[in-house]
This record gives structure tokens, C-alpha cells and sequence, in this order.
């Protein structure tokens, strides 16, 4: 019988007091008191006992959880030492060992491990390593990146990089780059953007200036342009046309198509802006008045050798450039642009923060450190200790002190006219950048092979929005 049946049973019938009790003199009887027949087993009673357990268990919970989580978040951190890891690619250990002693004395508490990587697979190991759990706090990312690495970067809080200060301290190009769905996910400490370098000794011995439009640039090309008596070409305008043998090929034919006004993310959209471009480019080597050609040296080499006027490249192209040839005599200008259309494509790597990571808050405090003029400056300098120079400020408010560094000031100069594109060289990130490539390539190969501009640019553009489908990038 179930305890409800129990507390509820009628009690047995008694007998009357008739039977149980004498005759009393005829008085008034008062009644038996009110009490409950069972009061241990009222059910009312039962039910206000279990609520205030319940609830004093619920209170007892809520308790712990806010010593145990809330108050620890509003107060400071306990006196723990935190180690952070942090992987690079350009900058040696010693260099950046200066700057992170300056932050390991403002955050006694916390250590830094900072490591130079290969660039070589580095796209794929950071990645594995990352969804491993065994990844950096803090790692670099190439600015066309953010696709990739979109789902495991934190983006910055405000007390962190303040989204006015941002806009006001970077370049254009580094806000489209690193801001996404309104939250900033990257500091850079460098920007690089595609330049002219001549070769100043050919240009003068010929008689000719720096070329500032591509009609100027094209006919100076020629001009410049030697052969042998079999047509073979023995010193070469320029490097344009093929695609195998030039450094930095996709970022020359991604700088034709935005000057051109094609869109890089969609090129189906501007398909004759695009096929002119590529046109454009594909005649320096397909033509009778040729001035390259897949005979020759890869063109960076060809420019170290003395063998090519004129050539596209990023400032670090200066260091291996003056290692193959210390006297070769040099200089940097701003690439040669349409009217009114003066772009130029920026390459650059940018300092982010895992998701993934354990100790987010403090890796943030680094990137709050590393965001500032004086920490870029002191980088810069050590830098420039050994080595020509530093990476060129990623922050505008930085540029002008670098005027009178004939090296680095034509990079930074570009700065503000400066775009990205995900045909992106030397990367070697097995992923969006090389497949964009992949398809730019042959693109380039087949005009050679006599497709027209037109048929290649709409293959092309089947495979850019293939590969852009693959990264869910849709800007």
C-alpha cells in the first residue's frame, strides 16, 4: 500500500460512549481539540520541507559558483607564473628576445617561449598543431590567411585594440584584411607592398627615366631590351609575360587586374576588365617585340645578375638580391599605375591569438604590447642591427620617420593605395594561396599557348570561385 493510501485510511469505527463510559450528570460537553489525526505525515508540511531542501541546495550551488568562477574572473590573477608560446618566421630569437624582456618586466608573472619557424609547410603545421591542442597562444598568419584561420583566432577585445585606434593607426588595406564581421583578429608589425626596382646603371646608360605609367613602362621595356643576332634576349626590359620563371607573378598580374578595375574575388563579374589585363601582360613575352621569355634566368636572379632593367618586387627582395650581388647599383619607385588607378598589392604577416590556447588573457596582454608605437620602433632597431633594415611599420603614424631610408620608405610610401589579393607568391601555404595560383597559372600558360584572354579568364574564374567556395569566403 503506497504512503498516500496510508496517510489518507479512515480510522476504524470506536464504540460509542454509551458502551465505554457511565452516566454522567446531564452537562455541557465541550469537544475534543482539533488535532491532526497524523501531523508527521501531513502532506503539506512534507512539501514545504522538500522545497526549502531543494532551494537550500540551490542556494548552496549558487554559492560555489561564484566563488569558484565568477569572482575569480573580476579579481586579479592569483600570483601564478604563465609561460606563452609564440611562433614567428621572420625575426631571429635574439631580436625579439629585446622586446619580450621589456614585456616579461611589465608582466613579471608571465614568460614568453618565442620560436622562429620554416616558412616551408608552415600553414599546414600551425593548423595541425593548433586543432591538436599543442599549438602557439600567439602565432603569425600571412594577411590573406584570415579565411583559413577565421574559426581559430580570438578576436581582439576593445581594452585590447580599440576598433577608432585601429582605423587610425593602420593602413586601409590592414583593416579589409584583419577585421571581420566587425572584430579585429590580427596586429601586424610590418607591411610590404609590390615596387619597381631598376637597374640604374641600364637606365642611364640608355637615357631614359623611371616609367610612371604602363604606356611609359611599356615602350622603356623595349627599349631597353637587348638581343643577340638569333633574337635571343641577352639583357631584358622587364620580367612579365610567363609565369614560371618570375618571382612574384601572381601579385604583377593581381596589380594588371586592379588597376584594370577587375574584382579579384569574383572575376566573373568583370570578365573583359580581367582579360584585357591578362592580355596585357601576356604580350611582354608573346609577341615579336618580346622582352621576356621562359629561356630566361627566374627573374629575381636575372636582376641580381645585372641581365634585367627592370623588376617587381617586395622589400625583402633586397636581402637576397644585395647577398647574390653587393655592388649591383639600384633603386625603388612606386609601380607604374593607369590614370587615376594608383594600386599596388600589400604582402604582409600579421600576430594573432589561439583559441585554442590556455591562457588567452595573457597572450592579449602581449598583443596590446605589441600594438605600440614604441614597441614597433625598438623592433624596427633591433632589426636594423643585423640586417640592412627592419620590416617597413605596419603603422601609419610611423611612416614618416622612415623618409630618408631610401630602402624602405618606397614600401611604406604605397601603403595607403594598397591592396590585397589571394593570388598571393611565396606564401607556401598549400592551401588558398597556392590553389588561387594554381589557376592563375595556367591561365597565363594558356594564352602562351595561343587560348585566348578571353577563354582563359573564364576558366579562371570558374576556379577562383571554387577555391573561395572551399574557405567560405564570400567578401
Amino acid at each position: 500500500m503506497n504512503e498516500e493510501n496510508t496517510i489518507f485510511q479512515p480510522v476504524a469505527q470506536l464504540p460509542s460512549e454509551e458502551v465505554l463510559q457511565p452516566a454522567l450528570p446531564s452537562q455541557s460537553v465541550p469537544p475534543p481539540p482539533n488535532f491532526p489525526k497524523n501531523p508527521s505525515l501531513n502532506p503539506f508540511s512534507f512539501l514545504k520541507i522538500f522545497k526549502l531542501i531543494v532551494g537550500g541546495l540551490v542556494l548552496v550551488l549558487a554559492v560555489f559558483v561564484v566563488i569558484r568562477f565568477v569572482i575569480p574572473y573580476f579579481q586579479p590573477a592569483k600570483n601564478e607564473e604563465v609561460k606563452l608560446t609564440y611562433w614567428g618566421l621572420w625575426e631571429n630569437e635574439n631580436t625579439m628576445k629585446v622586446i619580450i624582456s621589456d614585456f616579461e618586466r611589465q608582466n613579471p608573472k608571465i614568460s614568453l617561449d618565442y620560436s622562429k619557424q620554416d616558412i616551408k609547410q608552415y600553414r599546414e603545421r600551425l593548423a595541425t598543431r593548433i586543432q591538436n591542442d599543442t599549438g602557439p597562444d600567439i602565432f603569425q598568419f600571412h594577411n590573406t590567411w584570415l579565411p583559413m584561420f577565421f574559426n581559430i583566432l580570438v578576436p581582439l577585445p576593445e581594452n585590447v585594440m580599440p576598433k577608432n585606434e585601429f582605423g587610425k593607426a593602420y593602413y586601409p588595406v590592414v583593416q579589409t584584411d584583419l577585421v571581420k564581421q566587425g572584430a579585429i583578429y590580427g596586429i601586424p608589425i610590418g607591411i610590404d607592398t609590390l615596387s619597381l626596382f631598376v637597374n640604374t646603371d641600364i637606365l642611364k646608360a640608355a637615357g631614359t627615366g623611371v616609367p610612371k605609367t604602363w604606356d611609359e613602362f611599356l615602350t622603356t621595356a623595349r627599349t631597353l631590351t637587348v638581343k643577340n643576332e638569333n633574337g635571343e634576349i641577352k639583357t631584358a626590359g622587364t620580367a612579365m609575360g610567363t609565369f614560371d620563371n618570375i618571382t612574384h607573378a601572381p601579385d604583377i598580374v593581381s596589380l594588371l587586374f586592379v588597376q584594370n578595375g577587375a574584382n579579384l574575388n569574383n572575376l566573373s563579374d568583370t570578365l573583359e576588365n580581367a582579360s584585357e589585363a591578362l592580355r596585357f601582360y601576356a604580350s611582354f613575352a608573346n609577341d615579336e617585340a618580346r622582352v621576356w621569355d621562359e629561356t630566361l634566368d627566374p627573374s629575381r636572379l636575372a636582376f641580381a645578375k645585372g641581365n634585367l632593367a627592370m623588376y617587381f618586387g617586395y622589400s625583402w627582395d633586397i636581402f637576397t638580391i644585395k647577398a647574390l650581388n653587393p655592388k649591383l647599383s639600384f633603386e625603388i619607385h612606386p609601380v607604374p599605375a593607369l590614370i587615376g588607378r594608383n594600386i599596388t598589392i600589400a604582402s604582409y604577416f600579421a600576430n594573432g591569438v589561439s583559441i585554442k590556447g590556455k591562457h588567452t588573457k595573457e597572450a592579449l596582454l602581449f598583443m596590446n604590447f605589441l600594438a605600440k608605437r614604441e614597441t614597433q620602433q625598438k623592433l624596427f632597431s633591433e632589426s636594423s642591427k643585423t640586417r640592412l633594415f627592419g620590416e617597413p611599420y605596419a603603422r601609419i603614424d610611423l611612416a614618416n620617420s622612415l623618409k630618408d631610408n631610401s630602402y624602405v620608405y618606397p614600401f611604406i610610401e604605397q601603403g595607403k593605395s594598397a591592396v590585397s589579393t589571394f593570388f598571393a607568391s611565396d606564401t607556401f601555404d598549400n592551401g588558398l594561396n597556392d590553389q588561387m595560383n594554381q589557376y592563375l597559372g595556367n591561365a597565363v600558360r594558356s594564352i602562351l599557348g595561343n587560348t585566348s584572354p578571353q577563354s582563359a579568364i573564364e576558366t579562371l574564374a570558374s576556379g577562383v570561385k571554387q577555391v573561395l567556395g572551399r574557405y567560405n569566403e564570400k567578401r
